[in-house]
């Protein structure tokens, strides 16, 4: 039961901060209320971009993009009035090129495109964040949050992997008022949908997600909606004239949008737009459900089955001064690596920072002669002498590791003297000469959003990767995904909050996966007295896993 997430528990408490609202803000719905959702998480909003077809291409509103929507791009301008704020745009120059699971940096490729505009927007307003209103597209969120690492901008996302129909629910009664402006699925008809609001339109969508999957909030692209009015407005904007233009004739799912060809805004008159109501945190909600044991449980763990548990202070069995140790290579090309220790005695005159330099050039050294590249580590336990280090530790490692770096746990624990820190690993690398079916796909996950789903990844680790039909998960604490802060309640709450979190991650990595999956793990707390209801709480998410998958 992994429930210690490493590196936010070093990194400085979220506060709010300026935030830019980008590219999604074509006028959507999901833009509108990420939107609202910033501002009540403390944010402020003091700038809008937006990205629009070049002139040169002769699109006037829709462009084949991956990446950017631009049908009803000619009204985005009344978004700034609306809104009374400055608004930036620039033209959309490149391609969808580097199309991968990883992104790098790409000249021609349109994503470069979002780099200029939000460096723009940077330089001018001086933002720290940016809201993002994905919910399930990674090829769109890792780009954004590749766009935000380099411009060392925090992305926030807090629609990221909400329940689309709760979701849509919660978008209408928070009063945006958006209609549909394209259509692009099978049962969506352009003569009677486009043009309808999300209410007139939410017991259809639910009806053809029963039918055919189409997914409720249309994050498969079923469509796409303009947003007329939200809360965030000053004014509101009012369609006076518009015309349906057929972009592909499909006989099942014809792809049409509306054209429009006369807006004005209007006044809110009688209406205050500087409150809102948004629905209460997700984070909170599902870190107080009534999942968590009641106190009348936790006053009993001597009910609980004893367990077998090892204590680390004690370390005269443990010998350091080896440099390293090898499990030897498996037929499917895994290998354990252990023992790798950074030495430090001030006496010896070389500073921590050379110290953990020369551990991680010794690591990648050693792995080299067994024929492995630090690409191919897919889990690292870092166990450190005293978090006080972390930083210097950190800049090492991370000058080590790129954006695809395995999963980490890291733990502060008891050392020797003069051991600064010790790392073991599992790498994985698959040999061709040995056996051509044993090839295993290596994906990664690694969001660094701010979102109600789970902690961000906010330091040189990924919160899972996966081999073949194995899946690794990066440490969990009970973190609030949207404050970063630890979850009040003490170990049950935090044993519980812990586990949904590692559940969220298995499952975003692959849908079916639950915790009765799970071959091995493991549990550190910071006194015995915890492990009792740490197992108890195991226990008893897995029978909730069984017997839901039972109901199933």
């Amino acid at each position: 039961m992994p429930c210690l997430s490493e590196t936010p528990l070093f990194a400085s408490p979220h506060t709010p901060a300026a935030c830019c609202q980008l590219l999604q803000f074509c006028g959507g719905k999901d833009s509108c209320y990420n939107m609202m959702q910033c501002v009540a998480a403390g944010h402020q909003i003091v700038a809008l971009a937006n990205l629009r077809p070049a002139e040169s291409t002769g699109q006037t509103d829709e462009l084949d993009s991956y990446m950017y929507q631009t049908v009803g791009h000619h009204a985005v301008d009344l978004y700034a009035d609306a809104m009374d704020l400055p608004l930036y745009r620039c033209f959309i120059k490149g391609t969808s090129v580097n199309t991968g699971r990883v992104y790098t940096t790409c000249e021609e490729d349109e994503v470069e495109d979002l780099y200029c505009l939000l460096k723009l927007v940077k330089d001018k307003e001086g933002v720290e964040g940016v809201s993002v209103g994905a919910i399930l597209s990674d090829y769109q969120r890792i780009r954004v949050e590749d766009v935000c690492r380099r411009l060392n901008l925090q992305p926030l996302a807090y629609l990221w992997r909400r329940n689309q129909e709760i979701l849509l629910k919660e978008m209408i009664s928070s009063n945006i008022q958006a209609i549909i402006i394209k259509v692009a699925a099978f049962g969506l008809d352009p003569d009677k949908h486009l043009g309808k609001t999300l209410d007139q339109m939410e017991p259809f969508l639910l009806e053809l997600s029963e039918k055919y999957g189409v997914h409720i909030c249309g994050e498969g692209g079923e469509y796409e909606t303009f947003t007329l009015d939200c809360p965030l407005f000053k004014k509101k904007i009012v369609v006076d004239s518009a015309k349906v233009v057929l972009h592909s004739a499909d006989a099942f799912a014809p792809v049409a949008y509306l054209h429009f060809l006369k807006l004005h805004l209007e006044n809110k008159q009688g209406e205050s737009s500087d409150t809102f109501m948004v629905s209460s945190c997700s984070c909170e909600l599902s870190c107080n459900d009534g999942n968590i044991l009641t106190s009348s449980e936790e006053d009993e763990p001597q009910k609980i089955l004893p367990v077998i548990w090892k204590s680390n202070t004690k370390h005269n069995s443990l010998d350091f001064t080896k440099t390293f140790g090898s499990s030897g290579k498996s037929l499917r090309g895994y290998q354990w690596f252990s023992g790798f220790t950074a030495h430090f005695l001030p006496s010896e005159g070389k500073s921590t920072q050379d110290a953990a330099r020369e551990a991680f050039s010794s690591l990648q050294a050693n792995m080299t002669s067994e024929g492995f590249k630090l690409k191919d580590i897919i889990l690292v336990h870092l166990y450190m002498k005293s978090m006080k280090d972390f930083t210097v530790i950190n800049s090492a490692y991370v000058a080590e590791f790129d954006l695809c770096s395995p999963v980490r746990v890291c733990v502060e624990t008891l050392l020797p003297d003069g051991v600064l820190f010790c790392i073991d690993c599992l790498v994985h690398k698959y040999d061709i000469a040995t056996d051509d079916m044993l090839h295993d796909e290596k994906l990664v996950m690694h969001v660094q959003s701010i979102s109600h789903w789970a902690p961000a990844n906010i330091g040189p680790y990924s919160q899972s990767i996966k081999v073949g039909d194995v899946l690794y998960c990066a440490g969990q604490i009970a973190l609030v995904p949207c404050t970063m802060q630890l979850v009040s309640g003490g170990i049950w709450t935090e044993a519980v909050v812990s586990l949904r979190h590692v559940e969220r991650v298995l499952q975003a990595m692959s849908q079916n996966t639950a915790l009765q999956h799970v071959l091995a793990a493991s549990c550190y707390v910071t006194n015995s007295k915890y492990i009792p209801v740490a197992h108890s709480i195991w226990q008893r998410k897995l029978r909730e896993c069984k017997k839901q998958t039972l109901l199933d």
